[in-house]
């Protein structure tokens, strides 16, 4: 899928860096802490992994997981600072839904509220759980 100059493509192991330096410029450790274990992440069973490219650079990226049936869950998207605002991150939604076969999304957000309210949705309360 294009938008403007982006396009939208399934995750492939050679976008593993652009998207770990994405990660790094949020202050997001989990991920460049292991890049096995995020490219494991990317491509487990269930996880539907995207891109937004800007030629060949990663400018973007979303991982949801699904069911494949019924339900997915956004677990994390971003897109690199220098980009946003162009429709890049609704392309990404858009492209990597229908790939999960997941009727819904649910996600969690606490800084992209307005963003997500663009999109027909419902609120629902949520929590995040840290088993100690």
């Amino acid at each position: 899928m294009t938008v403007t100059q982006y396009e939208a493509a399934p995750y492939e192991s050679g976008h593993l860096q652009g998207i770990l330096a994405i990660c790094e410029a949020e202050d997001w450790p989990s991920l460049p802490a292991d890049p096995a274990r995020a490219h494991a992440v990317f491509t487990a069973p269930g996880v539907t992994t995207v891109v937004a490219l800007d030629g060949e650079q990663v400018v973007g990226f979303a991982y949801l997981l699904s069911d494949g049936h019924l339900q997915a869950y956004l677990s994390q998207m971003a897109v690199h600072r220098a980009h946003r605002r162009k429709g890049i991150g609704r392309a990404m939604i858009e492209y990597a839904t229908p790939l999960t076969g997941a009727q819904r999304v649910d996600l969690l957000t606490d800084t992209a509220q307005d963003f997500y309210t663009s999109f027909e949705h419902r609120m629902f309360s949520g929590f995040r759980i840290y088993p100690s």
